[in-house]
């Protein structure tokens, strides 16, 4: 079995300033959204390390990232560097890459909160895993 390299930020750290910025500036309806998502993933571990990367509040474990929040105009994307190596009973994930996915949020739509929950433990638990190998 091939090893999928794993997506690193070296730089990542236990609280960065630049998230909260982020948060201020998306301080709407689509904000809101994204903080709580992106509160979800900071909570997964004492090892969870955060960083603004592409935009995006990042979350890693150590360096390795493995998801993140993106608010656009319309919606806000839940995205796992890891998304297509993940089990998705309920069919949230979405995108056609070789490794990534996300779930598209938008204020109308509902989602089910413990399937994405469920998403975010299963992408902590796979990086962590990974980094164990």
């Amino acid at each position: 079995m091939t090893r999928i390299p794993l997506f690193t930020l070296h730089d990542a750290v236990a609280k960065d300033p630049a998230i909260d910025a982020w948060m201020q500036r998306h301080a709407n309806e689509l904000g809101a959204i994204a903080q709580h998502w992106f509160g979800i993933m900071r909570g997964m571990g004492d090892d969870v390390r955060e960083r603004l990367h592409d935009d995006q509040p990042t979350v890693c474990v150590g360096e390795a990232a493995f998801a993140y929040v993106a608010a656009y105009k319309a919606h806000v994307n839940v995205g796992f560097f890891r998304g297509a190596h993940l089990e998705d009973p309920s069919g949230l994930l979405q995108g056609a890459g070789k490794n990534m996915r996300h779930v598209k949020l938008r204020p109308e739509q509902v989602v089910d909160p413990e399937a994405l929950t469920g998403l975010v433990e299963a992408a902590y638990a796979d990086i962590v895993r990974c980094l164990a190998e």
